[in-house]
């Protein structure tokens, strides 16, 4: 089935919206929260204490009627049963050959589910998943301008968010809703959470927890994401990556016991009888500026330099230099070989110990 027009009173809120983030101080470009005047400030705010950030730069699709949950099954990673209103999940869109067009977090409101994702990728993963609705009995469309979201990092702010709440979300992908707004919970160094609600509520929210929280703009949660391992997906990197790649497994975004799915044999096989020789780590450079997602990785070691890895994404990281996530091959880093940005002359990468561990057969992370 199409998706609905947006309507008159939809493009209004987001207007206002926008409006009432510019009085705050924001800057937007395309719709999308650069900084309140001072990046590096707010991105070290990220890591250190209480932020605020509008979440407009991720879309949101809306899937529902009486076969959502059976039409999403067939084409999802993950167990699309285990959603429910009191939890979400990570999850993944492959291709029959088992690469990703999409990474998202799936949830519900009001007994329709929303995927949220970058907002680039919401009109693609449409026109893709209409190709397979047929005869089923689901309603997709694009809800961007039906729901405001927000996102809040940081104790302190997470305790007065509590307070609007009659049950707070306690651990990573449980949700909780009260007073308009559904918050659901996300890994992070700090207490985080992604806030859903229409304008009234939003912006109620946020006047209430700015008072104790820093305005951030959207590098700043970007840089959350990163140092959580959490991979986002961008069109640069769309079928750049099988799940495992991106680790997508152990950030519970994928079911080996959930039965098929398109991709599945090819997801399922690398699981069970195939080398993974490629995954996602933590890392950072002291040179350069933030490369963008889907630029190639250089080793000498690899061959002739090249096919060495991709950039998943990249932030400017407080204190200098920029960390990132990328995929890299898992025998670079097993041999310790010296793996740069771009080419022989690029920033030169340090790995770090992501907030999760790997297999024990390949725990190796290097240096």
């Amino acid at each position: 089935m199409m998706g609905r027009k947006h309507s008159i009173e939809e493009q209004r809120m987001l207007s206002e919206w926008q409006a009432f983030l510019q009085q705050a101080g924001a800057t937007l470009a395309d719709g999308r929260v650069e900084h309140f005047g001072a990046p590096d400030d707010e991105r070290a705010a990220a890591l250190q204490g209480d932020i605020l950030v509008d979440l407009s730069h991720f879309g949101l699709l809306r899937v529902e009627g009486p076969d959502a949950v059976t039409f999403m099954q067939g084409q999802f990673t993950n167990d699309v049963r285990q959603v429910s209103a009191e939890r979400s999940q990570l999850g993944g869109h492959p291709t029959p050959k088992g690469r990703l067009l999409n990474i998202f977090r799936l949830f519900q409101r009001d007994g329709a589910y929303y995927l949220r994702m970058p907002a680039p990728l919401v009109q693609p993963a449409l026109e893709r998943l209409r190709k397979y609705v047929l005869m089923s009995k689901v309603t997709l469309a694009d809800a961007g301008d039906h729901l405001l979201r927000i996102g809040v990092s940081g104790p302190h702010v997470f305790a007065r968010l509590a307070q609007e709440l009659d049950r707070m979300p306690q651990a990573a992908d449980e949700v909780a809703h009260g007073s308009g707004l559904t918050v659901v919970r996300v890994a992070g160094p700090h207490p985080r959470a992604e806030v859903y609600g229409d304008a009234a509520a939003i912006t109620a929210l946020w006047q209430h927890l700015a008072t104790i929280a820093r305005p951030a703009g959207a590098s700043a949660w970007a840089l959350l994401d990163i140092r959580a391992g959490l991979p986002n997906l961008f069109p640069a990197t769309v079928e750049a990556f099988v799940p495992q790649m991106v680790n997508l497994q152990l950030v519970n975004g994928v079911s080996f016991r959930k039965g098929c799915y398109t991709g599945q044999e090819v997801v399922a096989r690398m699981q069970y009888l195939g080398t993974l020789k490629r995954r996602m780590y933590l890392a950072h450079t002291a040179e350069g500026t933030a490369p963008a997602p889907g630029t190639e990785l250089h080793c000498s070691n690899s061959d002739s330099g090249q096919g060495a890895g991709k950039v998943v994404d990249a932030q400017p990281a407080p204190g200098g230099g920029v960390d990132l996530l990328v995929v890299a091959q898992v025998s670079l880093l097993e041999n310790k070989d010296e793996v740069r940005i771009g080419d022989a002359a690029g920033g030169r990468l340090t790995f770090k110990s992501l907030p999760y561990a790997f297999p024990v057969e390949t725990q190796d992370t290097g240096s």
